[in-house]
């Protein structure tokens, strides 16, 4: 669905026809497709004489898919070389951050040997999108999440890449890991409670990226049964709740120079998770 979703935004004559296309997919694999939109039309205004697709994308239909759009981005980024990269100054200032969750993803499943399984190797990332030290966590955020998939959706076997990364990188890798758990699913509300304890004392990031998962499948309207499973056991709430804690949260102000407002929206929902956890009796 995602190289369907790719191949669409590349080949389609307009946005008009490559929404067409993707709003075919069925509900659950939608996101996917346009994920890979996301790179198929960063990639199309990459080539000679080409531009437009993305920024229509965005305008179009994509906006409901906008959180999956930007990560799209960041698998383009991981195949261009640098001098074709988008100009990221010109995306959504707070968003922009998933382009980098997008080319974490990419890095650690297609060169997991690099990323995976030898994580004491410093990252190294420079980008114009905002601070490179801030990059570098939402990089192990996009590891984190692509691990899901490394591991086969295997809590177990997920859990123990994870502890092979310094202590350091584990939240941030568990935030991404909560994210796919909910978005992708394939798991039972068993596997998704072993995932829950192996997270340990970094539940409330792994809940933060589950809440993340709802808030994109339901602005996109292609909630799942397994969407609600997922935060049910790691945010000890329903889809709709968890995804309207990030709504509610969503920072007006992100033009900061002491610290993305990014990373505060994330602080400030696996804040209101564990209050909320907590208070029920959790």
């Amino acid at each position: 669905m995602f190289l369907s979703g790719f191949s669409t935004a590349l080949a389609a004559s307009s946005c008009e026809e490559a929404e067409e296309d993707l709003e075919k997919i069925p509900p659950a694999y939608r996101g996917f497709a346009y994920e890979g939109a996301g790179m198929g039309a960063t990639i199309h205004d990459a080539l000679p004489g080409h531009r437009g697709r993305l920024a229509g994308l965005l305008a179009g239909r994509g906006r409901r898919h906008v959180y999956m759009v930007h990560v799209g981005i960041g698998w383009a980024m991981a195949r261009l070389p640098k001098p074709l990269w988008p100009d990221v100054r010109r995306t959504d200032p707070l968003l922009r951050w998933l382009i980098l969750d997008g080319y974490g993803f990419h890095q650690a499943y297609f060169h997991t040997d690099r990323y995976v399984r030898r994580p004491h190797e410093p990252l190294r990332f420079s980008w114009r999108g905002g601070p490179d030290d801030y990059a570098a966590r939402v990089i192990d955020q996009g590891i984190g999440r692509a691990l899901w998939f490394v591991g086969g959706a295997c809590p177990d076997r997920v859990a123990e890449l994870v502890a092979s990364f310094p202590e350091h990188r584990r939240a941030d890798l568990y935030a991404g890991t909560g994210l796919a758990a909910t978005y992708a699913g394939s798991v039972t509300e068993h596997e998704l409670r072993a995932l829950l304890a192996h997270a340990g004392v970094h539940r409330h990031h792994l809940a933060q990226g589950a809440a993340f998962a709802a808030e994109a499948r339901l602005l996109a309207g292609i909630e799942v049964p397994h969407t609600g499973r997922a935060t049910s056991v790691l945010c000890g709430m329903g889809a709709a709740e968890a995804a309207r804690i990030c709504s509610e949260r969503r920072p007006v102000d992100v033009d900061r120079c002491d610290e993305p407002a990014y990373e505060e929206w994330r602080r400030e929902i696996a804040a209101a998770i564990a209050l909320r956890t907590t208070s029920g009796g959790d």
